[in-house]
């Protein structure tokens, strides 16, 4: 079975406490369901490739420090291709699905992957890495720059000295952030917990926190009184801010990307990915 690593020595002064009701569901109710989370994502695997590629170029000797290593996405595909893997995150579902999933691998890619359940804010775990990485968005759920400072700063107490640092964000769209949020937008069927349910969202933009939330409604098909609700709050990370930002912090920025193939970042892009040092 993938190895739990052993308790992990926390900074509480690091993270600035989340104490807005929304902004907790809004960080942690999209992540309480992992084998529906799978389902969902389950096409999107350019980044998957990619990380697997830039690992192999950029790892050197030594495990990968993932954080938010969620249900598995990235990190067992690294363990697939003989790369070891400290993985993180704060979601306990989370990590349980990437245990139950790591048990039906061979023993050689179980035993690659090493688990953490810590916030990635308040992280110490006394070694460094040739690389870490935050795949899918991670970032996007840090949603002040005292966060986003606080969270460098762990990067960069767990990198080689000339370790690197490669990670991924939404490239906010300003037609996205403007959808009225009074619409609700209908969607396919979905399954979840072998039940089917009728699939709404809402989209709704704080202006001045730079704060997106997707507001997802589950109605149960043959039962409308099964009702669910899930939160996604994400921090929309403009490119020049964000470069600031990681030089502010430390980082110098070596790639700023818009996609999983090595294209420049532009207005066409839904994503950006940097490489920093």
């Amino acid at each position: 079975m993938a190895r739990d690593g052993a308790a992990v020595r926390r900074d509480p002064r690091r993270r600035p406490a989340v104490k807005d009701a929304a902004l907790v569901l809004g960080t942690e109710s999209h992540y309480e369901d992992p084998e529906y989370y799978d389902r969902s994502y389950r096409r999107r695997r350019d980044d998957v490739r990619f990380y697997v590629r830039r690992a192999q170029e950029l790892g050197g000797k030594g495990p990968v420090l993932e954080l938010g290593v969620g249900s598995g996405r990235v990190a067992l595909a690294l363990a697939r291709e003989g790369l070891d893997v400290v993985g993180v995150d704060l979601m306990e579902p989370m990590l349980e699905r990437l245990r139950e999933r790591l048990a039906k691998e061979p023993r050689r890619v179980r035993e690659r992957v090493t688990l953490h359940r810590a916030d990635l804010c308040a992280l110490d775990l006394g070694e460094r890495f040739g690389l870490v990485t935050a795949p899918f968005h991670v970032f996007n759920h840090l949603y002040d720059a005292e966060a986003l400072g606080a969270a460098l700063a762990v990067v960069r107490a767990h990198l080689r000295p000339r370790g690197r640092f490669l990670f991924d964000v939404r490239h906010p769209d300003p037609v996205e952030l403007a959808r009225d949020p009074q619409r609700v937008y209908k969607g396919r069927p979905v399954t979840r917990r072998g039940r089917r349910y009728h699939y709404r969202e809402r989209y709704d933009y704080d202006p001045v926190q730079q704060l997106q939330t997707v507001e997802m409604a589950f109605v149960g098909v043959d039962d409308p009184t099964d009702f669910d609700m899930q939160l996604l709050t994400h921090r929309c990370w403009y490119p020049a801010e964000l470069r600031a930002l990681l030089g502010y912090n430390g980082f110098r920025v070596l790639e700023h990307l818009g996609d999983f193939e090595g294209e420049p970042l532009d207005e066409t892009h839904d994503t950006q990915v940097l490489l920093c040092r």
